[in-house]
Parts: structure tokens; sequence; C-alpha cells
């Protein structure tokens, strides 16, 4: 526990003492609420939809929780260069330890990214259900723990930046707008209703806006059922693939 404790720590110190970091991951999310929210507003308002800030609001604190926990795993290739990993693969530790506390310090990285978020579309005239508040950053920190641990189960088959950018965004980019975190999937294509359940990110915006909006597309013990199941196996990827580093 020990290990897990300090390979967490590690991560959220890096995080808190780059101010420069936290301020540049906000700002793709606050042109997202700003330019689409309230650019998109007076359209899906005549469309008989409601508030477009108040959709989107989830979807885009689910776009920062997903880019910022799936690119922790590029730290795992960083550390590969500078001999970091060595030192720490050498320790008389297990390597799930270290891979588990890399894996929960992305995740608390992500979800905080996620909760600033959320402070600023309160700002912004987003206004959520405030009991469902602690639920939505539990379900943000289910979802950051998915994504980071598929972060480094990629980067530790990896040993190149560009490599594991090029991949990220091949997956990142399909999984954020099929997600339906910027359209409703009740009345979309059955097609593209299909892809999307099999996307996990689906399931964690929707997670979201029922807690924060109540308003869902799948049962809310299907969200959590699907977030639980897939970190798990996502988990067992990482740790798996980490056990095989070649440092």
């Amino acid at each position: 526990m020990k290990a897990v404790y300090i390979m967490w720590l590690r991560e959220v110190k890096r995080f808190v003492r780059s101010k420069s970091r936290i301020v540049g991951a906000l700002g793709q999310p606050v042109l997202f609420l700003i330019a689409l929210g309230y650019g998109l507003g007076p359209v899906f308002a005549k469309a008989g939809q409601g508030n477009y800030l108040e959709f989107i609001a989830p979807g885009i604190i689910g776009m920062t929780i997903i880019f910022t926990a799936i690119f922790n795993g590029m730290q795992i290739i960083w550390d590969r260069q500078f001999g970091f990993l060595k030192e720490t693969m050498v320790a008389p530790v297990s390597r799930t330890s270290i891979m588990f506390g890399r894996t929960l310090g992305g995740a608390t990285v992500a979800t905080l990214q996620g909760v600033l978020v959320l402070i600023i579309a309160i700002v912004a005239g987003f206004r959520p259900s405030w009991l469902g508040i602690l639920p939505a950053i539990v379900a943000m920190l289910f979802i950051a723990f998915l994504f980071s641990a598929l972060g480094i189960a990629v980067a530790s088959k990896l040993r190149d930046m560009q490599g594991f950018q090029l991949i990220m965004n091949f997956l990142v980019m399909p999984l954020f707008f099929l997600s339906g975190a910027l359209f409703p999937l009740n009345d979309v294509p059955a097609a593209l209703l299909w892809i999307a359940r099999f996307d996990p990110l689906s399931y964690g915006v929707d997670a979201l806006r029922a807690f924060l909006i109540g308003s869902a597309t799948f049962p809310i013990a299907l969200d959590a059922a699907v977030l639980v199941g897939v970190s798990a196996v996502f988990l067992w990827l990482g740790a798996r693939f980490f056990s095989q580093i070649e440092a």
C-alpha cells in the first residue's frame, strides 16, 4: 500500500505544482462551453430540446476527464526515456502496486480537472442538481480510473511519445464524439446508437447527466455496471502489460 500511495502522491504533486498544465488543460473545455453552449443554444432551444448549456456541460466534463486521464499514460514513456521508470521497476515492490498507484494518481488528477470544469460551467450559467454533485464526482472518478488504466495499458506497449499521441488521438476522438457528449442519443439513427452502446464514455456521460440534470438515456444501474466492469478489465490489462515492460 505504501508503494501505491507514493506513486499516487507523485502524480498529484506534479499536477498541483504545474500551474501552466492546469490552466492549459482548461482552455479547450472553456472554448467548447462558450462556443457550443451559447453558439448552438438558440438552435437547440428552437428544436424543443431546452437549454443546450445544461445539456452539454456534463459532456464537456466527460471530455476533460478522458483527455486528462488517457494521456496520463504518456508519463510512462517519458519516465522510460529519462530512466526514472527503470529505477521504479527495480524497487522491492510489485509492479502491480506501481501500476495501480500511477493509475489512481492519474484518475485523481483527471477528476480534479473535471471538478474545475464543473465549477467553470456553473459560473458560465450551468445550474446542476446540488444533491447530485457528490455522486457525479464519484462517477467522474470511475470514468477517470477507466481511461487512466487504458492509457497506461497502451503506453506499456510503446516506446515513443509520437506513436502514443497518434494512437490515443485515434481512440479518444471517436470515443468522445460517439458518446453523446454533444448530442442526445434518444433520437439518433439505430446504427449510431448501437455504436454508442459499445463506447464506455457513453455510460460515463450518461451517469453525469443523470446526477447533474436528471436526464439519462440508459438506466443508472447499467451506467454503473459498465463503468465498474470496463474499469476492472482495463486495470487487469494495464497490470498485465505493465508487468511485461522492459525498462
